[in-house]
């Protein structure tokens, strides 16, 4: 699966890591819904630096089209509300 992250590029990612991207997904879309802005910006680190520690990055010439974007680390709790599914980031 090819990753976007907002401002950064794309990134590969097998499928088999969902299953910890979604962990980390969900926690997210909890504290998103507590108002949790501390454990949300935590959290969204946490993604991010998981989708970046577990994917390979595309060449910055290469637009694959992607089937997952996530927001930058610096994206505010208002800005992901906008993204979410009901899934939250990551469907599934």
């Amino acid at each position: 699966m090819i990753v976007r992250i907002m401002g950064e590029g794309q990134v590969k990612l097998d499928d088999s890591h969902f299953i910890e991207l979604n962990k980390l997904d969900d926690e997210l879309l909890e504290e998103m819904e507590s108002g949790d802005g501390d454990g949300f910006r935590r959290t969204l680190a946490a993604l991010l630096e998981a989708v970046r520690r577990l994917g390979t990055p595309l060449p910055d010439d290469s637009l694959e089209p992607s089937e997952l974007i996530l927001p930058t680390d610096d994206a505010t709790l208002d800005e992901v509300r906008e993204m979410l599914s009901d899934d939250g980031l990551i469907p599934g």
